[in-house]
Parts: C-alpha cells; sequence; structure tokens
C-alpha cells in the first residue's frame, strides 16, 4: 500500500510536468484565442504547497507539548506579562522576562528556565516587560510612578540603569519601545479628564548612561479613558497603534509634527480594549481583543480605499468557538505566524486548558487544546517563530515552555498555588457583562 500511494505522488508530479512542457505550447497558441489558462496548472500546484506550508504550521502548534517548566518562588505570584530577548546576531535568545502581580520583574534562562535576578520597584506598581531589539540585555518596565525603568542584566545591581520620566499626574499602565530602540511611548491611566500618550527619546539604551531622561511629547486628544496597550509595528519604526478602555484602537504615524496629522486611523471596537496586536503581509492589519472577550481585525491597507476594513468582528467569542467537552472561558492574546500569513487567538479555561483558535475572514474555529500544564488561568505567552516554541504564565505562578512535540523530563508535577485575593488589584478580571447585557 506504501509503494502504491507513493508511485501515486509521484505520478501526480509528472503529470503536471508533462502539462506544464507539452502542453505549455499549445496553450500559447490558444491564448490567442483569449483564453486566460495559460498559467492555471503552476497556479494549482502552487496553491497546493501554499495550503500544505499552513497546515504545516497548524500542526506544529497542535503538537505542542510542554518542554520545561520553571520552579516555584517563595513568593508566588500571578505571571501576567512575558517577552523574549531578541536573539543577538546569530546566536538564540538567551533570556525571558516576567511581569509578576507582586510589582517585580523576573528573568528567566530562556532554554532551562531557571531564574537568575528580579528586579522591583516598590512601592510603584511594574507594568508590561520588554527587551530591547539591539542589545539582548537590556530589560524595560512601565511603572505606576509615572516614569518606564531600564535594567541590565549583566550588571549585578538591583537599581535601574535608566528611568524615562513622565509628568507629575502620570501613571503608566502601558507602554512598547519601537522595532529599531528610538522612541518609547507609554500610556496612562486617566487623571481626571486627562489620558496621555507619552514620547521619549530612546537612543543611548545600549550603553546604559545612568540619567533620567525627560519627555519628547505627548498625544493627549485620540483617547478619553485609561490607555490599556501601545503595540509598535514590527518593521515600521514609526507606526504605533494604542487600544483604551474608550474602546478606540487609533493607529499613529509618530513622523508627522502634530497629533492631528499623525492619527492615520480610528477602530471602534465598541469595549475596553485588552489586547492589540499587527498582522498580516508587511503588517498591515491591526487586531484586538476586548474585556469582554470580544475579537476585531481591521485592514488599514483599505483606508485609502472603498472597500471595507473591518475583515472581522465578534461580539463574544465564548459564544463563537465550539469545544467538544471543554469551554472557553477568556482570551489571552494573538500571534501573527508569518510563515504561513496565519493569525492564530489563545484562550483558555480557569482549569488551565489553553485553546489555540484559527482565525479567518470566515470566522473562528478551534485549532487545538493544551492540557496538563497549567492548574489556573492562564494570564501571559510569548510566541516565538525562530523554534516554534511557546511560553504561557498563570495564576498558578507557573512559567511553561511548549515545543512541538517535545517529551517533559521532570515528572514532579507543582501544585497549584492560591494567590491572595490583594494581587488582583491590577490584575484584568475576567466578566460575563456583555452575557448579561444579552439577556
Amino acid at each position: 500500500i506504501f509503494l502504491s500511494l507513493q508511485q501515486d505522488v509521484i505520478a501526480g508530479f509528472l503529470y503536471a510536468i508533462l502539462i506544464l512542457v507539452v502542453f505549455h505550447p499549445v496553450v500559447d497558441l490558444i491564448d490567442n484565442f483569449n483564453l486566460t489558462y495559460k498559467y492555471a496548472p503552476l497556479i494549482i500546484i502552487r496553491t497546493a504547497f501554499e495550503m500544505t506550508a499552513v497546515e504545516k504550521i497548524e500542526e506544529q502548534l497542535a503538537s505542542l507539548r510542554i518542554a520545561k517548566r520553571s520552579t516555584l518562588s517563595e513568593e508566588p505570584a500571578y505571571l501576567l506579562d512575558i517577552d523574549v530577548s531578541k536573539p543577538a546576531q546569530s546566536e538564540s535568545s538567551r533570556y525571558v522576562a516576567v511581569s509578576c502581580s507582586n510589582k517585580s520583574i523576573r528573568v528567566y534562562n530562556r532554554e532551562t528556565l531557571n531564574f537568575l535576578r528580579e528586579y522591583s520597584s516598590r512601592p510603584g506598581i511594574l507594568n508590561g516587560v520588554r527587551f530591547a531589539h539591539a542589545c539582548d540585555s537590556i530589560v524595560f518596565s512601565a511603572c505606576s510612578d509615572g516614569t518606564v525603568k531600564c535594567w541590565d542584566i549583566r550588571v549585578a545591581t538591583q537599581k535601574a540603569v535608566q528611568v524615562f520620566s513622565g509628568y507629575p499626574s502620570n501613571v503608566f499602565i502601558s507602554f512598547d519601545i519601537n522595532c529599531s530602540d528610538l522612541i518609547i511611548c507609554a500610556g496612562t491611566e486617566k487623571v481626571e479628564k486627562d489620558t496621555f500618550l507619552v514620547f521619549w527619546d530612546a537612543r543611548g539604551i545600549t550603553d546604559c548612561a545612568s540619567a533620567t531622561k525627560e519627555p519628547l511629547g505627548v498625544y493627549s486628544e485620540s483617547h478619553n479613558d485609561d490607555i490599556t496597550k501601545i503595540c509598535f509595528h514590527p518593521i515600521e519604526p514609526n507606526l504605533v497603534v494604542s487600544g483604551s478602555t474608550d474602546g478606540l484602537v487609533n493607529v499613529f504615524d509618530i513622523n508627522k509634527d502634530n497629533e492631528d496629522d499623525a492619527l492615520i486611523s480610528t477602530c471602534n471596537s465598541d469595549s475596553s480594549v485588552s489586547f492589540i496586536g499587527w498582522s498580516g503581509k508587511d503588517y498591515k492589519q491591526v487586531y484586538c481583543m476586548t474585556h469582554d472577550e470580544g475579537f476585531c481585525w481591521w485592514d488599514i491597507a483599505q483606508l485609502d480605499t472603498e472597500e471595507p476594513i473591518t475583515l472581522l468582528h465578534v461580539l463574544d467569542v465564548r459564544d463563537t468557538v465550539c469545544i467538544e467537552n471543554d469551554s472557553l472561558h477568556y482570551l489571552v492574546g494573538g500571534l501573527y505566524h508569518e510563515k504561513a500569513d496565519k493569525l492564530f487567538l489563545i484562550g483558555g479555561t480557569s482549569t488551565g486548558n489553553i485553546h489555540l483558535i484559527s482565525c479567518s475572514t470566515e470566522g473562528l474555529s478551534l485549532l487545538g487544546t493544551l492540557c496538563g500544564g497549567h492548574s489556573a488561568t492562564v494570564r501571559s505567552f510569548c510566541w516565538n517563530l525562530t523554534d516554534e516554541s511557546l511560553l504561557t504564565g498563570g495564576e498558578d505562578a507557573q512559567l511553561l515552555l511548549w515545543k512541538p512535540r517535545a517529551v517533559e523530563r521532570s515528572l514532579a508535577k507543582k501544585a497549584s498555588m492560591k494567590i491572595a485575593s490583594s494581587v488582583q488589584k491590577r490584575v484584568r478580571v475576567h466578566n460575563s457583562s456583555l452575557k448579561s447585557r444579552k439577556k
């Protein structure tokens, strides 16, 4: 049977080549009569290969298994945000940084998940974590004390090596650094009637000159509530998207002279924004998730055309994705796979199951479920395109590394840790407000 299948596959390829080689001149002659099948066989073959590539990526995601898990620290905490250091030259990334609910940043070895060091900004609360692109030992976090702090993993001190200070009333709850490491942008909570996007010149971070930097300027008119997420474009250093509890997702070109000219697009999610990202070829699409588990997807490339920019709008993903013998309680975020040109969403259950969801303009569908890792809600993740691995962090205080077809060497399972409820002051709370409104 195996030999027969092999023969069928070979015969199929030979037949395709025969069409291209033998009949190509004939098709050229027929083409003079306005027939449009000149390159049809080639197009069919190419499409088949593209479909196979997408299916291969989906298979890899569905085959993810636990490769490593971190040891529990003496002070367990929710793992709220994860970032991986960018590879230096040809090397693989060396570090993982995690933002925790106990107001600290923890750094781990990328391959072993061994704990390396911890940074704290008490009494301020740290929000988000990002590595510099040009130097894999520089890590940032926004702070509720109105600063963005920068640490150097190479330095033994626990003190920030550089501080980017905002204005006196600023409380930063989101931030990002652009792909060229030139600009940092942070978003504030609403104070009275003011909400700001604050910008700094980040040049010099690789030298770690110990100094406090003042802002370059602010955007103050485009949002009217807490700015929950900021995300710079992966390859265009002048483009940034911001999301807010006012429901708006704004795209800016910061090369413009003023805020009005900089605002390229305003998309309305109709709910409080919990996650935003870029997707699509050349990253010309923007997507977001909301605190009531909605999903929106827009094509910014269609702004100057008559085509609608909305690719997909789902009011409540929990009601859309069918999961046999399980359920979807919340969304964590999304990941765009460049090789497959495919957008995936990540959600889960309160018991720690992780659902991988395939996204298309036709709708959402379940790709697979990762079980047996976390024992509580998953709060954060980081996708690594280089080795097709996934890092996840949850309310069980565990950091897990998933790899395709991996086998976990340690048989010891970590018990679920019950964290004091006080940490929920700074943690997103999933609710069913939309379902209540529907009723």
